[in-house]
Protein backbone atom coordinates (compact mmCIF):
# COMPACT_ATOMS: atom_id res chain seq x y z
CA UNK A 1 0.00 0.00 0.00
CA UNK A 2 1.56 3.37 -0.77
CA UNK A 3 1.48 6.25 1.28
CA UNK A 4 0.98 9.65 0.61
CA UNK A 5 1.91 11.78 3.08
CA UNK A 6 2.65 15.68 1.53
CA UNK A 7 3.08 14.56 -1.64
CA UNK A 8 1.05 16.40 -3.92
CA UNK A 9 1.27 19.62 -6.38
CA UNK A 10 -0.65 22.41 -4.41
CA UNK A 11 -0.79 24.80 -7.25
CA UNK A 12 -2.82 22.33 -9.04
CA UNK A 13 -5.04 21.50 -6.41
CA UNK A 14 -5.88 24.98 -6.29
CA UNK A 15 -6.21 25.78 -9.56
CA UNK A 16 -9.25 22.84 -9.31
CA UNK A 17 -10.60 24.73 -6.40
CA UNK A 18 -11.30 27.43 -8.66
CA UNK A 19 -12.92 25.48 -11.08
CA UNK A 20 -15.85 24.42 -8.40
CA UNK A 21 -17.82 27.06 -9.34
CA UNK A 22 -18.50 25.69 -13.13
CA UNK A 23 -19.24 21.98 -11.62
CA UNK A 24 -22.94 20.68 -12.35
CA UNK A 25 -23.66 18.48 -9.43
CA UNK A 26 -27.25 17.09 -8.16
CA UNK A 27 -27.38 15.98 -4.56
CA UNK A 28 -30.26 13.18 -3.44
CA UNK A 29 -30.58 12.03 -0.25
CA UNK A 30 -32.51 12.82 3.56
CA UNK A 31 -33.07 16.49 4.07
CA UNK A 32 -32.64 16.72 7.64
CA UNK A 33 -32.83 20.15 9.93
CA UNK A 34 -30.09 20.08 12.87
CA UNK A 35 -31.09 22.16 15.62
CA UNK A 36 -28.55 22.51 18.24
CA UNK A 37 -29.28 23.65 22.30
CA UNK A 38 -26.51 25.43 23.68
CA UNK A 39 -25.89 25.81 27.30
CA UNK A 40 -23.93 24.91 30.37
CA UNK A 41 -24.19 22.33 33.11
CA UNK A 42 -23.38 23.36 37.16
CA UNK A 43 -25.12 20.67 38.91
CA UNK A 44 -27.00 17.19 38.71
CA UNK A 45 -30.66 16.97 38.93
CA UNK A 46 -32.73 15.61 41.90
CA UNK A 47 -35.16 14.29 39.81
CA UNK A 48 -32.92 11.50 38.14
CA UNK A 49 -28.83 11.52 37.77
CA UNK A 50 -28.43 13.73 34.63
CA UNK A 51 -27.28 17.14 34.26
CA UNK A 52 -29.35 20.19 34.30
CA UNK A 53 -28.39 22.56 31.81
CA UNK A 54 -28.75 26.03 31.34
CA UNK A 55 -29.95 27.58 27.76
CA UNK A 56 -28.38 30.35 26.77
CA UNK A 57 -28.66 30.20 23.03
CA UNK A 58 -30.56 28.25 20.12
CA UNK A 59 -29.06 27.61 16.61
CA UNK A 60 -29.99 25.74 13.23
CA UNK A 61 -28.33 24.62 10.33
CA UNK A 62 -29.15 22.44 7.33
CA UNK A 63 -28.19 19.06 8.18
CA UNK A 64 -28.12 16.04 6.09
CA UNK A 65 -28.23 15.84 2.50
CA UNK A 66 -28.77 20.16 2.88
CA UNK A 67 -25.32 20.00 4.64
CA UNK A 68 -23.90 18.16 1.31
CA UNK A 69 -25.14 21.10 -1.17
CA UNK A 70 -24.25 23.97 2.06
CA UNK A 71 -20.29 22.46 1.88
CA UNK A 72 -20.62 22.63 -1.70
CA UNK A 73 -21.86 26.77 -2.19
CA UNK A 74 -18.90 27.83 0.49
CA UNK A 75 -16.50 25.86 -1.60
CA UNK A 76 -17.78 28.26 -4.56
CA UNK A 77 -20.44 25.54 -6.45
CA UNK A 78 -23.74 26.06 -6.95
CA UNK A 79 -25.52 22.36 -6.40
CA UNK A 80 -29.01 21.18 -6.73
CA UNK A 81 -30.43 19.26 -4.00
CA UNK A 82 -33.21 16.24 -4.45
CA UNK A 83 -34.98 15.34 -1.69
CA UNK A 84 -38.15 14.89 0.05
CA UNK A 85 -39.25 17.27 2.96
CA UNK A 86 -42.93 17.41 4.71
CA UNK A 87 -45.62 19.66 4.64
CA UNK A 88 -44.45 21.66 7.66
CA UNK A 89 -42.75 24.88 9.10
CA UNK A 90 -39.29 22.95 9.15
CA UNK A 91 -39.84 21.97 5.35
CA UNK A 92 -40.76 25.52 4.67
CA UNK A 93 -37.64 26.82 6.52
CA UNK A 94 -35.31 24.30 4.74
CA UNK A 95 -36.54 25.66 1.29
CA UNK A 96 -36.55 29.72 2.50
CA UNK A 97 -32.33 27.90 3.55
CA UNK A 98 -31.95 27.11 0.43
CA UNK A 99 -32.91 30.13 -2.06
CA UNK A 100 -31.26 32.03 0.20
CA UNK A 101 -28.42 30.84 -0.74
CA UNK A 102 -29.07 31.06 -4.49
CA UNK A 103 -30.01 27.66 -5.15
CA UNK A 104 -32.95 26.03 -6.73
CA UNK A 105 -35.49 24.29 -4.89
CA UNK A 106 -36.84 22.11 -8.34
CA UNK A 107 -35.41 18.87 -7.26
CA UNK A 108 -37.03 19.09 -3.61
CA UNK A 109 -40.53 17.10 -3.28
CA UNK A 110 -43.13 17.69 -0.91
CA UNK A 111 -44.82 14.62 0.04
CA UNK A 112 -48.01 15.49 2.37
CA UNK A 113 -47.79 13.53 5.73
CA UNK A 114 -44.34 12.99 6.13
CA UNK A 115 -42.58 14.82 8.55
CA UNK A 116 -39.54 17.02 7.89
CA UNK A 117 -36.75 15.40 9.85
CA UNK A 118 -35.00 17.08 12.74
CA UNK A 119 -32.25 16.29 14.95
CA UNK A 120 -32.20 18.42 17.96
CA UNK A 121 -28.62 18.20 19.94
CA UNK A 122 -28.06 19.76 23.79
CA UNK A 123 -24.47 20.73 23.87
CA UNK A 124 -23.00 22.10 27.04
CA UNK A 125 -19.35 22.98 27.51
CA UNK A 126 -18.86 22.17 24.06
CA UNK A 127 -19.72 18.50 25.03
CA UNK A 128 -22.49 16.88 23.25
CA UNK A 129 -24.89 15.69 26.22
CA UNK A 130 -28.05 14.37 24.28
CA UNK A 131 -29.60 14.34 20.75
CA UNK A 132 -33.16 13.24 20.17
CA UNK A 133 -34.33 12.91 16.39
CA UNK A 134 -37.99 13.63 15.08
CA UNK A 135 -38.40 11.69 11.77
CA UNK A 136 -39.95 9.07 9.86
CA UNK A 137 -37.82 6.34 8.66
CA UNK A 138 -40.28 5.12 6.22
CA UNK A 139 -39.47 4.92 2.58
CA UNK A 140 -40.58 7.72 0.54
CA UNK A 141 -43.79 6.97 -1.97
CA UNK A 142 -43.21 5.40 -5.63
CA UNK A 143 -44.17 9.00 -6.74
CA UNK A 144 -41.66 10.65 -4.71
CA UNK A 145 -39.05 8.43 -5.76
CA UNK A 146 -40.55 8.99 -9.70
CA UNK A 147 -40.38 12.25 -9.27
CA UNK A 148 -36.77 12.69 -8.07
CA UNK A 149 -35.97 10.17 -11.02
CA UNK A 150 -37.65 12.12 -13.41
CA UNK A 151 -35.93 15.54 -12.80
CA UNK A 152 -32.50 14.02 -12.69
CA UNK A 153 -33.62 12.50 -16.19
CA UNK A 154 -34.51 16.07 -17.68
CA UNK A 155 -31.42 17.40 -16.73
CA UNK A 156 -29.31 14.75 -17.31
CA UNK A 157 -27.47 16.51 -19.81
CA UNK A 158 -26.08 19.54 -17.56
CA UNK A 159 -25.11 16.80 -15.03
CA UNK A 160 -21.48 16.06 -13.90
CA UNK A 161 -21.65 14.34 -11.42
CA UNK A 162 -24.50 12.56 -8.96
CA UNK A 163 -23.57 12.74 -5.08
CA UNK A 164 -26.04 10.16 -2.91
CA UNK A 165 -26.06 11.07 0.74
CA UNK A 166 -27.60 7.79 2.36
CA UNK A 167 -28.68 8.67 5.91
CA UNK A 168 -31.12 6.02 6.41
CA UNK A 169 -34.62 8.45 6.69
CA UNK A 170 -36.00 6.70 3.50
CA UNK A 171 -34.92 8.51 0.69
CA UNK A 172 -32.39 6.20 -0.73
CA UNK A 173 -33.76 3.17 -1.90
CA UNK A 174 -32.91 0.18 -4.29
CA UNK A 175 -35.60 1.26 -6.87
CA UNK A 176 -34.01 4.83 -6.36
CA UNK A 177 -30.57 3.25 -7.12
CA UNK A 178 -31.77 1.03 -9.92
CA UNK A 179 -33.61 3.93 -11.55
CA UNK A 180 -30.35 6.45 -11.37
CA UNK A 181 -27.91 3.27 -12.87
CA UNK A 182 -30.16 2.93 -15.47
CA UNK A 183 -30.81 6.80 -16.75
CA UNK A 184 -27.02 7.37 -16.22
CA UNK A 185 -25.63 3.92 -18.22
CA UNK A 186 -27.02 4.78 -21.74
CA UNK A 187 -24.70 7.98 -21.32
CA UNK A 188 -22.00 6.68 -20.45
CA UNK A 189 -19.65 8.61 -23.14
CA UNK A 190 -20.77 11.57 -20.65
CA UNK A 191 -19.05 10.09 -17.68
CA UNK A 192 -21.34 11.42 -15.26
CA UNK A 193 -20.23 10.95 -12.12
CA UNK A 194 -21.67 9.04 -8.93
CA UNK A 195 -20.50 9.10 -5.30
CA UNK A 196 -22.14 7.79 -2.18
CA UNK A 197 -22.01 8.63 1.05
CA UNK A 198 -23.23 4.95 2.80
CA UNK A 199 -25.23 4.02 5.58
CA UNK A 200 -25.11 0.92 7.45
CA UNK A 201 -27.34 -1.41 6.12
CA UNK A 202 -28.63 -0.48 2.40
CA UNK A 203 -24.73 -0.99 0.73
CA UNK A 204 -26.21 -3.89 -1.15
CA UNK A 205 -28.14 -0.88 -3.20
CA UNK A 206 -25.00 1.23 -4.21
CA UNK A 207 -23.40 -1.39 -6.92
CA UNK A 208 -21.53 -0.53 -9.77
CA UNK A 209 -20.84 3.40 -8.64
CA UNK A 210 -18.02 5.39 -9.15
CA UNK A 211 -17.05 6.31 -5.34
CA UNK A 212 -18.05 5.08 -2.03
CA UNK A 213 -16.78 6.64 1.04
CA UNK A 214 -18.00 4.79 4.24
CA UNK A 215 -15.89 5.46 7.55
CA UNK A 216 -14.05 2.44 8.99
CA UNK A 217 -16.72 1.65 11.17
CA UNK A 218 -19.43 1.43 8.30
CA UNK A 219 -16.78 -0.65 5.96
CA UNK A 220 -16.17 -3.23 9.20
CA UNK A 221 -20.15 -3.68 10.07
CA UNK A 222 -21.01 -4.34 6.14
CA UNK A 223 -17.78 -6.83 5.59
CA UNK A 224 -18.90 -8.84 9.02
CA UNK A 225 -15.35 -7.79 10.69
CA UNK A 226 -13.68 -5.37 13.02
CA UNK A 227 -10.90 -3.35 11.16
CA UNK A 228 -7.97 -2.73 13.77
CA UNK A 229 -4.95 -3.04 11.06
CA UNK A 230 -3.63 -2.70 7.95
CA UNK A 231 -4.62 -6.36 6.74
CA UNK A 232 -8.41 -5.93 7.59
CA UNK A 233 -8.25 -2.47 6.20
CA UNK A 234 -7.38 -3.73 2.95
CA UNK A 235 -9.42 -7.08 3.35
CA UNK A 236 -12.38 -4.78 3.66
CA UNK A 237 -11.28 -2.02 0.98
CA UNK A 238 -10.99 -5.47 -1.66
CA UNK A 239 -13.98 -7.44 -0.59
CA UNK A 240 -16.37 -3.86 -0.98
CA UNK A 241 -14.94 -3.49 -4.69
CA UNK A 242 -15.89 -6.91 -5.49
CA UNK A 243 -18.89 -7.01 -4.16
CA UNK A 244 -20.55 -4.08 -5.30
CA UNK A 245 -18.04 -3.60 -8.25
CA UNK A 246 -17.54 -0.12 -7.72
CA UNK A 247 -14.93 2.30 -9.35
CA UNK A 248 -13.54 3.00 -5.65
CA UNK A 249 -13.75 3.05 -1.82
CA UNK A 250 -12.77 5.65 -0.04
CA UNK A 251 -12.51 4.58 3.61
CA UNK A 252 -12.32 7.47 6.24
CA UNK A 253 -10.73 6.59 9.39
CA UNK A 254 -10.75 9.61 11.64
CA UNK A 255 -6.89 10.56 13.02
CA UNK A 256 -5.73 7.96 10.77
CA UNK A 257 -6.71 9.90 7.74
CA UNK A 258 -8.17 8.04 4.49
CA UNK A 259 -7.18 5.16 2.65
CA UNK A 260 -8.37 4.78 -1.37
CA UNK A 261 -8.95 1.15 -2.98
CA UNK A 262 -9.28 1.54 -6.90
CA UNK A 263 -10.92 -1.07 -8.82
CA UNK A 264 -7.83 -2.58 -10.99
CA UNK A 265 -5.32 -3.04 -7.40
CA UNK A 266 -3.89 0.22 -6.74
CA UNK A 267 -4.42 1.43 -2.83
CA UNK A 268 -3.36 4.85 -1.59
CA UNK A 269 -2.74 5.87 2.40
CA UNK A 270 -3.63 9.50 2.98
CA UNK A 271 -2.43 10.80 6.31
CA UNK A 272 -5.07 13.30 8.27
CA UNK A 273 -4.06 16.64 8.15
CA UNK A 274 -6.62 17.66 11.39
CA UNK A 275 -4.33 19.31 14.01
CA UNK A 276 -7.38 19.18 16.19
CA UNK A 277 -10.51 16.31 16.55
CA UNK A 278 -13.27 18.65 18.43
CA UNK A 279 -16.09 17.41 16.70
CA UNK A 280 -16.70 15.28 13.69
CA UNK A 281 -20.22 16.53 12.60
CA UNK A 282 -20.73 17.00 9.30
CA UNK A 283 -17.05 15.65 8.93
CA UNK A 284 -18.66 12.80 5.64
CA UNK A 285 -20.37 15.66 4.41
CA UNK A 286 -17.56 17.92 4.06
CA UNK A 287 -15.68 14.49 2.46
CA UNK A 288 -18.26 13.57 0.11
CA UNK A 289 -18.84 17.38 -1.12
CA UNK A 290 -15.10 17.91 -1.69
CA UNK A 291 -14.69 14.78 -3.50
CA UNK A 292 -17.38 14.90 -5.50
CA UNK A 293 -16.62 18.23 -6.46
CA UNK A 294 -13.12 17.65 -7.45
CA UNK A 295 -14.18 14.49 -9.80
CA UNK A 296 -16.85 16.51 -11.54
CA UNK A 297 -14.15 19.33 -12.05
CA UNK A 298 -11.75 17.39 -13.36
CA UNK A 299 -9.76 16.04 -10.85
CA UNK A 300 -8.22 12.27 -10.53
CA UNK A 301 -9.53 10.07 -7.86
CA UNK A 302 -6.05 10.15 -6.33
CA UNK A 303 -6.24 14.63 -5.79
CA UNK A 304 -9.95 14.38 -5.33
CA UNK A 305 -9.12 12.17 -2.14
CA UNK A 306 -6.36 14.53 -0.78
CA UNK A 307 -8.36 17.06 -1.36
CA UNK A 308 -11.52 15.93 0.42
CA UNK A 309 -8.99 14.58 3.43
CA UNK A 310 -7.80 18.53 4.17
CA UNK A 311 -11.53 19.81 3.91
CA UNK A 312 -12.12 17.31 6.31
CA UNK A 313 -9.09 17.96 8.14
CA UNK A 314 -10.22 21.55 9.01
CA UNK A 315 -14.07 20.84 9.90
CA UNK A 316 -13.13 18.40 12.50
CA UNK A 317 -11.55 21.50 14.29
CA UNK A 318 -15.07 23.00 14.94
CA UNK A 319 -17.95 22.30 17.63
CA UNK A 320 -21.50 21.73 15.19
CA UNK A 321 -22.37 21.30 11.83
CA UNK A 322 -19.48 23.03 9.64
CA UNK A 323 -18.37 23.81 6.31
CA UNK A 324 -15.16 24.22 4.90
CA UNK A 325 -14.70 27.10 2.35
CA UNK A 326 -13.06 27.76 -0.59
CA UNK A 327 -10.50 30.42 0.35
CA UNK A 328 -9.80 27.89 3.82
CA UNK A 329 -9.44 24.87 1.54
CA UNK A 330 -6.93 26.73 -0.64
CA UNK A 331 -4.48 27.98 2.59
CA UNK A 332 -4.87 24.46 3.91
CA UNK A 333 -3.69 23.02 0.86
CA UNK A 334 -0.76 25.50 0.40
Amino acid sequence: METIGYNYDGRILKEYIDRFSRARVVVIGDIIMDEYIWGDVSRISPEAPVPVVEVKHETKALGGAANVIHNMTTLGSRPVLCGVIGEDRTGRQILNDIEQMGLKTDGIVVEPGRPTSIKTRIVAHNQQVVRFDRESKNNIRHESIDKILDFIGKNLDTIDAIVVTDYGKGVISAPLMKGLRDLVSPASERSTIITVDPKTGNFEYYQEVDVITPNHHEAGTYCGFEIIDEDTLMRAGRKMLYDLNCRSVLITQGKDGVTLFENGGETTHIPTVAKKVFDVTGAGDTVIATLSLGLASGLDLRSAAILSNFAAGIVVGEVGTSTVNAEELKKAVG
